[in-house]
């Protein structure tokens, strides 16, 4: 599992919401248990278990009174999830490239020049 140097449960709640954000666990969908995720990622349990806790401390997994976890049904707060990963996605994007000396107009180029 691990593919950089950032904690494993990071790295575990950005693929666990990943699979929310593009439906691999729909909305309403039963989320897979801790112990199945542990074996899965060949992580510890407790890791997967915070990396749950997380997920559910943003709204995206809720746990009934028998324990079973579900991905919210509430689209609106998934979709205020993927918006603010976007965001996140393109700052990231915009200061690299004023690392590397390219103004805004120019990384919109490249951005432009890609998607036709």
């Amino acid at each position: 599992m691990p593919k950089d140097d950032r904690p494993i449960y990071i790295q575990l709640i950005e693929c666990l919401q990943c699979g929310i954000l593009t439906a691999k666990y729909p909305p309403g969908s039963v989320f897979p248990s801790v112990r199945i995720l542990a074996d899965k990622y060949k992580v510890n349990p407790n890791t997967v278990q915070r990396a749950v806790s997380e997920l559910a401390a943003r709204g995206l997994i809720h746990t009934n009174r028998t324990a079973m976890k579900r991905v919210t049904k509430n689209r609106e707060e998934i979709e205020k999830t993927r918006k603010t990963l976007i965001f996140m996605i393109i700052k990231a994007y915009f200061d690299e490239m004023k690392s590397l000396g390219i103004s805004i107009d120019e990384a919109v180029k490249y951005i432009e020049s890609r998607s036709s």
